[in-house]
């Protein structure tokens, strides 16, 4: 079975939106496909899906001893299956340790050929643990700077996770991991190759079940809610950080425009994928869902640099391919009457909200640069 675990560094990117039209491809495709519902404070997936109420979920696996498979719901998409969350139990979104391994235990138990989770926003330990449960788990962002920043963080605190599970009690580098870990500022400020030389000088050991271990982590970055194809570019950014800071390599899985149709399709309790087959949105996913199948066969094996290169600018194509179609899908919507004037002010005034927050964010960064400057001349 492969696992997709579907993460974000902050609420509000789309993720709930990625597994819920995902699986339906996948599942369209002729695949068995289970979608799981692990944002356990706040379980609302089951609407994304139209599925209008649930009766129990993974809290009574965990806390009443009911068997995972009794909790899976058939969905009206054939070969699609539902696990539902639980945030009606209070504590699930930090369940104890062993609760955790209980349902990590459970899900691998499962019998299907892709297990879509999708994961809480933010970076819980509970979060990250299931995340690991594959080596190419998807990290959805948007191109604002708050979400691509998050993005970063999250797979900042993944790669200590590893660093955590590598360095054993008692050996030199656990003693640094632990002296960094006390200090927030120096954690910030970390550049884990030079961290890894020091590691490597005075403790190879641990260095080398890091290095055995990082070396198979492969996440997937989709960037969503792109707005123009220069919104594609700030996945490099994201990579370069991850690259520079972390040694980690991103893959870019794709991009997806913001689809007018979306919220008319939540309203419908509808997928979008079912509500409009052939809008950007959907055809975004079905990409996505191809490039998955595509690499099926060697999901647990390294990838080399040169097709993380051929991904990235494939996606900077297909940003541009999009952002071209939109023009035309907004053209046809407003030929046929299913986005009037009213909708489209609204799309607009929409833009320009997020536009002014962008400019505020970009301010805030040009004066931490100049006060950063200011201060290396006094220096």
């Amino acid at each position: 079975m492969h696992f997709l675990p579907i993460a974000s560094g902050k609420g509000g990117v789309g993720k709930s939106l990625l597994a819920a039209n995902l699986s339906i491809a996948l599942a369209q495709a002729g695949k068995r496909v289970i979608v799981a519902d692990l944002d356990l404070g706040g379980s609302n997936l089951h609407l994304v899906l139209g599925i209008r109420s649930i009766s129990r979920g993974i809290g009574a696996f965990l806390f009443q001893n009911v068997a995972l498979e009794e909790l899976l719901i058939q969905t009206e998409i054939p070969n699609l299956q539902f696990l539902p969350g639980d945030s009606e139990i209070p504590g699930m979104a930090n369940i104890k340790t062993q609760h955790k391994n209980k349902l990590l235990k459970g899900l691998r138990n499962l019998k299907a050929d892709y297990l879509i989770m999708d994961l809480g926003a933010g970076t819980t330990l509970n979060t990250i643990d299931c995340f690991l449960m594959s080596n190419r788990g998807i990290v959805v962002t948007t191109p604002t700077l708050t979400a691509t920043l998050n993005a970063y963080f999250f797979l900042k605190n993944v790669v200590f996770r590893f660093l955590d599970t590598s360095f054993k009690k008692g050996s030199w580098a656990r003693e640094q991991l632990n002296k960094l870990l006390a200090n927030t500022a120096q954690v910030q400020k970390l550049y884990l190759p030079k961290f890894m030389e020091a590691v490597e000088s005075n403790d190879p050991e641990s260095a080398q079940h890091f290095f055995d271990a990082i070396k198979r982590f492969q996440p997937r970055l989709v960037f969503n809610m792109l707005e123009k194809p220069e919104d594609a570019e700030r996945a490099a950014r994201v990579r370069r950080s991850c690259r520079e800071y972390l040694g980690l390599d991103l893959d870019h899985l794709g991009v997806i425009y913001r689809d007018e149709l979306q919220d008319t399709a939540l309203n419908s309790r509808l997928p979008i994928i079912l509500y409009k087959p052939q809008s950007i949105l959907s055809q975004a996913i079905y990409r996505i869902a191809e490039k998955i199948l595509s690499v099926e066969e060697i999901d647990d094996t390294p990838m080399d640099w040169e097709l993380f290169e051929e991904n990235f600018q494939v996606a900077n194509q297909e940003a541009e391919e999009d952002f071209e179609a939109k023009f035309q899908y907004l053209q046809e919507l407003l030929d046929t009457g299913a986005l009037n004037m009213a909708d489209l002010i609204d799309t607009v005034k929409t833009q320009q909200l997020e536009i002014n927050q962008l400019r505020k964010e970009n301010l805030l960064l040009k004066s931490k640069v100049v006060k950063a400057l200011q201060a290396g001349v006094k220096l």
